[in-house]
């Protein structure tokens, strides 16, 4: 089988590098940064471990500077780990790359689109980096934009959009391949109450399309309302991990964002 024959398989037919029921693995992670640059040696991740399985909805919770969107990055292949092990569709990161790559889909924290081009150009542009077939393309972006409330927008130019417009045509573009594998790092920043909910419907909605998907988030309440676990990161160690109702229990706490301020209140506290 080709190349292209390969990338333009749907979700459900790409292929995992093994049977394994977990979508992603995570064993024992550390990123160190040092160097000319750093004064002091940085420990952005301190030997974090986790599994989130095929088809979860999976959050990534903590303060900022705590090491959710380096996890992600090394996930994703942006940046390689000091130590540790980590597993995307069975493969592995630090040696098989261009594999994952035909996995995953990712909504980076800063938008990233082509300010001249209009959405539909922009998604067009991906799809066909991608190699999907021109009217699968069409039917996508059609089907995405309309969920996502964007069709009356998607001729204007991308430089005239909203913070929170250029986050939901980011997340369209991400999809585009139908990639089987999804890291959203703050997908809804920027967003107005309405287009953030709207937009919840639409990340939730991908559950019944059996995708992995990895949130990282600073609406607390968003984790709460979409995961079905989350993970939180405080000074790069991982200290709790479970589905949101069992962490409520646990803490004995009202709500999700309750349990995030007691887990982590150390750097309110100190001052951090």
């Amino acid at each position: 089988m080709s190349k292209s024959e390969n990338r333009e398989k749907t979700s459900n037919e790409l292929v995992f590098g093994s049977d394994n029921p977990n979508a992603i693995e995570v064993k024992d992670l550390v990123k160190i940064y040092t160097g000319k640059k750093v004064i002091e040696e940085v420990r952005a991740i301190d030997g974090i471990s986790f599994s989130i399985s095929k088809g979860e909805l999976f959050g990534l919770l903590g303060p900022n500077g705590a090491g959710k969107t380096t996890t992600i990055n090394i996930l994703c292949g942006l940046l390689n780990q000091t130590k540790g092990d980590a597993f995307v569709g069975g493969y592995n990161v630090k040696k098989d790359l261009s594999k994952i790559k035909e996995l995953i889909g990712v909504c980076p924290q800063q938008a990233s689109v082509y300010q001249y081009l209009n959405a539909k150009e922009n998604i067009e542009l991906f799809g066909n980096l991608h190699l999907v077939k021109k009217e699968v393309i069409n039917e996508r972006m059609e089907r995405f934009l309309d969920l996502l409330g964007l069709t009356k927008a998607s001729n204007r130019a991308a430089k005239k959009y909203s913070g929170g417009m250029l986050r939901q045509l980011n997340l369209i573009m991400a999809l585009i391949s139908d990639p089987p594998i999804l890291f959203l790092d703050e997908p809804t920043v920027g967003m107005d109450a309405r287009v953030r909910r709207k937009t919840w419907e639409f990340i939730n909605s991908l559950k019944q399309t059996n995708k992995t998907v990895v949130l990282t988030t600073h609406y607390i309440e968003e984790a709460e309302a979409l995961c079905d676990r989350v993970a939180i990161i405080d000074f790069g160690k991982l200290v709790a991990i479970g589905p949101p109702k069992e962490l409520i229990e646990k803490h004995n706490a009202k709500n999700l964002e309750e349990v995030f301020l007691q887990i982590t209140g150390r750097r309110i506290m100190e001052g951090i």
